[in-house]
């Protein structure tokens, strides 16, 4: 009976374990973009590299290496391109503040050409 129940407690302990492995791994893959796709992030893709890519991620994280490692490694294969969100620096500020700064272009141009529908009155100098 001591043996049931230890062996009962080591596979609750276990199965929790490889949940907490699970859970670590799909949210680490919902950061990292796939590189054969367009737009998916790892853990949507099914593309045999996204596949390797999640297997890469949960044998480091099984083996205790860290989230921001395994994060840095694969930036160092693939660039900063393999980030859904990549950090900012002077070489993706365009990424981060560019749509902005084209609202921002479209909002003056739109400001100084005068708004649709507004009726300009010219004086005759005739």
């Amino acid at each position: 009976m001591r043996r049931l129940l230890v062996a009962a407690l080591l596979g609750a302990a276990w199965a929790a374990q490889a949940a907490d492995l699970d859970d670590r791994v799909e949210r680490l893959a919902r950061e990292l973009r796939c590189v054969v796709c367009q737009g998916q992030s790892v853990a949507e893709s099914q593309a045999p590299l996204a596949v390797d890519m999640k297997a890469h991620l949960r044998e480091g994280l099984a083996a205790g290496r860290s989230e921001g490692e395994l994060r840095a490694e694969l930036v160092r294969r693939y660039g900063e391109q393999v980030l859904l969100r990549p950090e900012l620096h002077a070489g993706t500020v365009a990424l981060w503040f560019g749509p902005l700064a084209l609202l921002a272009l479209g909002g003056l141009v739109y400001w100084r050409r005068g708004r649709p529908g507004k009726r300009r009155e010219h004086k005759d100098l005739s």
